[in-house]
């Protein structure tokens, strides 16, 4: 195990530093590998926590901005001139997301699914588009952190 982390290190030391981090944002944009799973994949590659983390949230944050602008606009054209339904399974998640707040569903939500899932939802149910930005990044940076250093730490002792 050690001689294939040292191979992988060796291949990353060898790309342009540009490349590093790039690749860590790119890979945080997809949905389930996130900023949790990119971080993760940069610390493993041999790219620092002090960059692979924040370039692991910074490329969750931008998905994040996207899907809220997206589902933002989307609801606004499909409630506009509509009345409210009283469908009891969406009361239902109604109640769920009043009981946990944008707070609560952004640090439990990676948990059972991505953030991009939970921010899309929440901006569906209408919670304001910047507390689920800030929530999520905040979330996700917070996951990509405990993750990251643990990861760090496993390899550091996997090398020794």
């Amino acid at each position: 195990m050690s001689h294939l982390l040292i191979d992988l290190q060796a291949f990353t030391e060898s790309l342009p530093p540009l490349l590093r981090w790039v690749g860590v944002v790119l890979a945080a944009l997809i949905p389930y590998v996130e900023a949790e799973g990119a971080s993760i994949i940069g610390i493993v590659a041999g790219i620092h926590p002090a960059i692979a983390i924040p370039a692991a949230v910074v490329g969750n944050a931008i998905a994040l901005a996207v899907i809220i602008a997206v589902t933002s606009a989307v609801r606004a054209g499909v409630t506009r001139n509509r009345l409210p339904e009283a469908n009891p399974k969406k009361q239902r998640m109604r109640r769920v997301f009043d009981r946990w707040g944008v707070p609560g569903v952004s640090f439990l939500g990676p948990l059972l699914l991505p953030s991009h899932v939970t921010a899309a939802a929440m901006v569906g149910f209408g919670a304001p588009k910047a507390r689920v930005f800030v929530w999520g990044v905040v979330a996700v940076a917070a996951w990509a952190v405990v993750l990251g250093v643990l990861v760090y730490l496993g390899v550091r002792v996997a090398l020794h």
